[in-house]
């Protein structure tokens, strides 16, 4: 009953993101066509403003809500043996999805070649500064301090989601290994996690504002000409997206049979925030309510989302061995494109490297940068692909959802908790 109660307002909220969208694009090709460049300058950082807020809003809510689901979700499961089984499955599904995406990605931009012949002239060195000023180089030290928090409260601040699933999960089996004791504190964080779901429901309603504003400020100041500059290489990239989709929802008809048109259309909305905002972040909250909705029981949808979103973004994954490639290719380092020994080891180190990203705009190009120095891409290589790259962040977000999605309603399904 509760599924058929909502359905109609997720599809009027994916028709106004629509056409929310299709306005975004009108309005910034008008401005970009007509306006002078001083204006389109301020222009277009303003107008994004409606997105910033948007996202903001989101990613407000997104630290409360990740602890008190996880932690409630593994109370919820009863002992450690439950959470360790489930969590495996989770993790089986999370390590098999990450190294068929990175694996495809680096497939496909070797049959396709998109970097071969490019003009590296057209790099924007501006916005790789600025995005080298955010990177830092990886290293086993660096990577075990983005793991384990040093405080939660600073994790929670700066939305560090692999933090804050190392946190929560501690938390939670300590909650659930002093028994009766914790009952308060758990009926205390399931509480919290309604009145957090029921801010998602007023925050998602200014969903098309945002969404216009981000479309909006891009076309505003990239113009439409820029996906013909670069039509080979988003086109490449989205032909590799449908593959892992393919394969993706092949799997899920294997497990979920009929029911994936089902879960489909439950998903049509996140998606399309997803892919209007350029961010997976930006639905999670959505996303918890919408596979609850779907028949998930509510104690798997708490613990396997959340850690879905720290190990499992299928679209970043392809993108990280993509774009790697085709900056490669666009400098002729052959001591990369001709090495398939380099090439594995480069996958091996996005698995360790991308974990914990979140999903949020430009994070997929910040870990290319920390990884890719340790294979001799220059850092400036990363500019070829500034200009574009909110146009395949679109398409990787969306699938970002899609992966966890299916991994959350598999794994239900593998422990006889899907309804319907």
């Amino acid at each position: 009953m509760q599924a058929q109660d909502h359905q109609p307002k997720s599809n009027r909220l994916t028709l106004y993101i629509v056409i929310a969208m299709v306005l975004g694009i009108f309005v910034g090709y008008l401005v970009n066509v007509n306006a002078s460049p001083e204006f389109i300058k301020s222009f277009s950082p303003k107008i994004k403003l409606l997105a910033t807020v948007f996202l903001r809003m989101v990613q407000m809510i997104i630290a409360p809500l990740v602890f008190a689901t996880l932690v409630v979700g593994i109370a919820k499961l009863g002992d450690l043996k439950t959470v360790g089984r489930v969590g495996g499955k989770a993790m089986a599904w999370f390590i098999s999805a990450s190294l068929l995406s990175l694996t495809l990605g680096l497939i496909l931009v070797s049959i396709t070649k998109p970097g071969v012949g490019v003009n590296i002239a057209n790099a924007d060195l501006e916005g790789a500064k600025d995005l080298m000023g955010k990177t830092k180089e990886f290293s086993i030290d660096k990577f075990v301090e983005h793991v384990v928090p040093r405080s939660v409260i600073e994790a929670m601040a700066n939305n560090e989601i692999l933090q804050l699933v190392v946190f929560s999960i501690f938390f939670g089996v300590a909650l659930t290994a002093i028994g009766k004791k914790g009952e308060p504190i758990i009926n205390a964080l399931d509480a919290l996690t309604h009145v957090v779901l029921k801010m998602v429901t007023y925050v998602m309603a200014l969903a098309p504002v945002g969404v216009f504003g981000a479309m909006a400020g891009v076309i505003a100041i990239k113009g439409l000409g820029i996906l013909k500059t670069y039509a080979y290489y988003i086109g490449s990239f989205y032909v590799g997206l449908a593959v892992l989709w393919m394969i993706l929802l092949l799997v899920g008809y294997l497990i979920l049979k009929k029911r994936l048109p089902v879960l489909l259309r439950r998903l049509s909305s996140p998606m399309a925030i997803a892919f209007n905002t350029a961010s997976s972040e930006a639905v999670f909250p959505k996303l918890v309510e919408e596979m609850e909705r779907f028949g998930c029981n509510n104690k798997i949808v708490s613990f396997t989302l959340p850690l879905g979103y720290s190990f499992n973004l299928d679209g970043s994954m392809m993108y990280m061995t993509f774009a790697s490639m085709f900056i490669a290719q666009a400098y002729n380092i052959t001591s990369i494109t001709d090495n398939i020994g380099t090439q594995i080891a480069m996958l091996l180190v996005f698995m360790l490297t991308s974990k914990g990203i979140a999903g949020v705009p430009r994070a997929s190009l910040v870990v290319v940068l920390a990884t890719g120095s340790m294979f001799g891409i220059p850092p400036e290589g990363i500019g070829l692909v500034l200009a574009i790259d909110t146009f395949c962040d679109m398409g990787r977000s969306m699938t970002n959802v899609l992966g966890n999605a299916l991994a959350t309603a598999a794994v239900s399904k593998w422990e006889g908790e899907l309804n319907g």
